[in-house]
C-alpha cells in the first residue's frame, strides 16, 4: 500500500519506552506499508538538543526523518535530515520487535545502541556507554543486551559489505514521502 496525495493517511501511535521507565508517545502517518516493511513520516521534529556526530548537526528541531519500521527485527532505520531538509545520513535504532496492536498502535523499547552511517562513509556503533550504564543499573536483562549487540554487528557487517541498508530505504527519499503528503518541500 502506497497512499496518494490528498488521501487521508493512516496514522500510527508508538509507545517507545526508554529503560527503566521514560515512556514518549509519537504519532506519525504511515505513507507506506507492505510485508517487509512500514514506512512513517516524521515531519518538523522537537529535540531538546542538536545532534551532532563528528562535528556536524545531523539532526535538530525542525528536522524529518523518514522511519522505516520492520516486523521482527530488532531495529528500525530512520533516514534522517537536518532543518533546512538536507539528507545527513541512516540511522538505525536498536530495539524489541515493534509488538503491532489493533488501531494502528504500536509499543518497543529502546535498547540504547545505535549505527550510524553517513552516506559513502563506513557505519559506527553508537552509545555503547549508554546500553553499559543501562546494565549496570538494572534496567535491562544481560540477555537482551546480548541481543541487542548482535543485532547491532548484523547491521555493521551487511552494512560494511553494502547490503545495508535495505533498498526500500534508498527509494523513500524525504522528496518521495513530501510528495505522498501533498507537500513538495525543499530538495533533499
Amino acid at each position: 500500500m502506497t497512499s496518494r496525495p490528498g488521501r487521508s493517511l493512516p496514522r500510527v501511535t508508538i509507545h517507545y519506552l526508554r529503560p527503566p521507565d521514560h515512556l514518549q508517545t509519537f504519532r506519525q502517518p504511515i505513507i507506506h506499508r507492505n510485508p517487509q516493511a512500514i514506512v512513517t513520516f516524521s515531519r518538523g521534529i522537537r529535540v531538546p538538543s542538536p545532534m551532532e556526530l563528528d562535528g556536524k548537526v545531523v539532526l535538530e528541531t525542525g528536522s524529518d526523518i523518514v522511519w522505516f519500521t520492520f516486523p521482527g527485527l530488532w531495529h528500525d532505520i530512520g533516514r534522517f535530515h537536518n532543518a533546512r531538509g538536507a539528507f545527513t545520513g541512516f540511522y538505525a535504532n536498536l530495539l524489541t520487535p515493534v509488538e503491532m496492536l489493533p488501531g494502528n498502535i504500536w509499543r518497543t523499547t529502546d535498547l540504547f545502541l545505535d549505527v550510524w552511517m553517513k552516506p559513502g562513509k563506513a557505519p559506527r556503533l553508537l552509545d555503547e556507554d549508554e546500553l553499559r550504564d543501562a546494565l549496570n543499573a538494572d534496567a535491562l536483562e544481560a540477555g537482551t543486551a546480548r541481543r541487542a549487540r548482535e543485532e547491532a554487528e548484523r547491521i555493521l557487517e551487511r552494512a560494511s559489505a553494502g547490503a545495508w541498508p535495505p533498498p526500500v530505504v534508498h527509494e523513500w527519499t524525504r522528496a518521495r514521502a513530501l510528495g505522498v503528503l501533498g507537500d513538495t518541500g525543499d530538495p533533499e
